[in-house]
């Protein structure tokens, strides 16, 4: 008896995204295997999204590339970024998933930024790098990200990640109150 199989395409090759989408579909559907890749998806929007706007449309724009490029049974995009809001700066992620003919788009935890690390930002740095130099880090960005830093390790990119992931599932886990 074959096991069932969900094919999933990551509009990145980073390892914390590939990861986060593999361990939310496994919970989500564990009596699948799930095969996950990762795949070069441009954004369309600046390497540091500095808005909500630009940063939800980074993921989108992501997920149409992958399903424009391969057969999959989903297509996952998620895209990191900033903007300054009444409360001050912070950093989140947005999530595109794409199956069949559907679109859901979610988003992950707010995590309050230091306004050094925002001026930074606004100067054209990227997050991880600026994240590197505070912390004395190498490529937090494909480790625990910023979240992991300024949470002292108590939560972590990939786990946002997967969070974030389970809940814009929630149309194709219930299709009928999505129509």
């Amino acid at each position: 008896m074959q096991q069932n199989i969900i094919k999933v395409i990551v509009g990145s090759k980073n390892p914390v995204k590939i990861n986060a989408a593999a361990n939310a579909m496994a919970l989500l559907f564990p009596e699948y295997e799930i095969q996950t890749q990762g795949m070069d998806a441009p954004s369309g929007v600046p390497a540091q999204p500095m808005t909500d706007s630009d940063t939800r449309q980074g993921a989108i724009n992501r997920v149409h590339y992958c399903q424009q490029q391969v057969e999959a049974d989903y297509y996952f995009a998620m895209e990191g970024g900033v903007d300054c809001f009444e409360f001050g700066p912070a950093t989140f992620a947005y999530i595109a998933i794409a199956h069949q003919a559907r679109l859901s788009v979610g988003r992950g935890a707010l995590l309050p930024l230091p306004m050094q690390v925002y001026q930074a930002l606004e100067a054209g740095e990227e997050l991880g790098h600026v994240m590197d130099r505070l912390f004395n880090t190498v490529n937090i960005k494909q480790k625990g990200g910023a979240i992991c830093l300024l949470t002292h390790g108590h939560a972590t990119r990939e786990s946002n990640y997967t969070q974030a992931i389970i809940l814009a599932m929630a149309p194709f886990l219930n299709p009928e109150l999505y129509p």
